[in-house]
């Protein structure tokens, strides 16, 4: 495993770049400091630019305003060959007629390298990514996931500062495609090269990286360690992109009350006035009715391990989402009443 980076030295800096196509700005004034050997998501909507942004970092795009900065030096007049950085695309873009070590010998060919340092740096990435015993095989004899870990192998290979990956997993099943983000994050870790991801599933960065950054409209909304993200959501969109949220509209009174229809919950550092309440699922605790927020089940969803309850509430205007484990959810139905006791400690205020 690559030893932890120096949180004071980033390999890689944006520094308020902007960028613009006709009226519409794609990215709007983003800076990140992303650290060496660092798994980092870019994570948003589509539209929201990350894939812009990406692109600006491989030197497929311009920035209109701004510089992007690789240990130190601009690297924003450089074009794309001139990058100590390898992007690495969602179709794979494979050489068909050719097998996978020829696949990932060539780059290595284009830069006139000796015979036997090439076959030694391709053998090494191949045990690294699993592909030694496919290694004759061409690209039309491979598995969606084999086809993945080769364009993933002819990326490394090449053993640039940073690897970019615009949508990796966009093209396999669900069930490959969460085994293949765990080998991914292994690999980078193996590999101690800087990983910039560009994903709109929020799983997957959730899984995935060491930080993550939301964008909207171009925009940066907030950046941190996942687990910060999940639990301190920045604002309201952040709050019901990462995960699934509860939103109670209310407001708080001069006693630091927050206080929707039914719901009285002691809040701190709130200021009177209008507010929301986010609460997630699994934050909510259930009882009989007379405590807390009474409401009533419209609908139970199976989920494996655990059951989600849809419950109808006079606070809020959506249905309310309490996740329980499965074993403990089989006294309840549909149409039963209960009510829900939510901790504010484990809440979100936004106001």
């Amino acid at each position: 495993m690559s030893a932890p980076a120096n949180p004071a030295e980033p390999i890689l800096r944006i520094e308020s770049v902007a960028k613009s196509f006709g009226p519409v700005k794609a990215v709007d004034n983003v800076s990140l400091d992303i650290r060496e050997n660092e798994f980092f998501a870019l994570l948003g909507p589509s539209g929201c630019g990350k894939t812009t942004l990406l692109r600006m970092l491989a030197g497929f795009e311009s920035p209109g305003a701004g510089r992007i900065l690789l240990e130190g030096r601009d690297i924003s007049p450089l074009p794309p060959e001139k990058r100590p950085l390898n992007l690495m695309f969602q179709s794979y873009a494979l050489f068909p007629h050719m097998t996978v070590r020829q696949n990932l010998s060539y780059g290595l060919e284009m830069e006139r390298l000796g015979k036997g340092e090439i076959r030694r740096r391709v053998d090494e990435t191949m045990a690294m990514t699993d592909l030694t015993s496919f290694a004759d095989r061409k690209p039309d004899q491979l598995s969606g996931g084999q086809k993945q870990r080769v364009a993933l192998a002819r990326a490394l290979v090449k053993r640039p500062k940073v690897l970019l990956l615009d949508e990796p997993l966009g093209a396999l099943d669900k069930k490959l495609r969460e085994r293949m983000q765990l080998e991914l994050k292994r690999m980078q870790h193996e590999a101690g090269i800087t990983f910039i991801i560009v994903t709109h599933d929020q799983e997957e960065a959730l899984v995935m990286a060491d930080r993550m950054a939301i964008l909207k409209d171009g925009r940066l909304l907030q950046v941190g360690a996942p687990e910060d993200v999940y639990e301190r959501p920045a604002d309201r969109f952040v709050a019901n992109f990462i995960g699934v949220m509860n939103f109670i509209d209310g407001a708080v009174a001069s006693d630091g009350v927050f206080e929707a229809e039914g719901l009285r919950l002691a809040v701190v550092d709130a200021t009177p006035g209008p507010a929301t309440l986010a609460v997630r699922p699994e934050n909510i605790a259930l009882g009989p009715p007379g405590e807390r927020l009474a409401g009533t089940i419209a609908d139970i969803a199976y989920h494996g391990l655990d059951r989600v309850l849809h419950v109808r509430t006079a606070a809020a205007e959506a249905l309310m989402q309490v996740r329980v484990p499965a074993s403990g959810a089989g006294d309840w139905r549909i149409g039963d009443a209960l009510s829900l006791k939510i901790d504010p400690a484990k809440c979100r205020l936004f106001q």
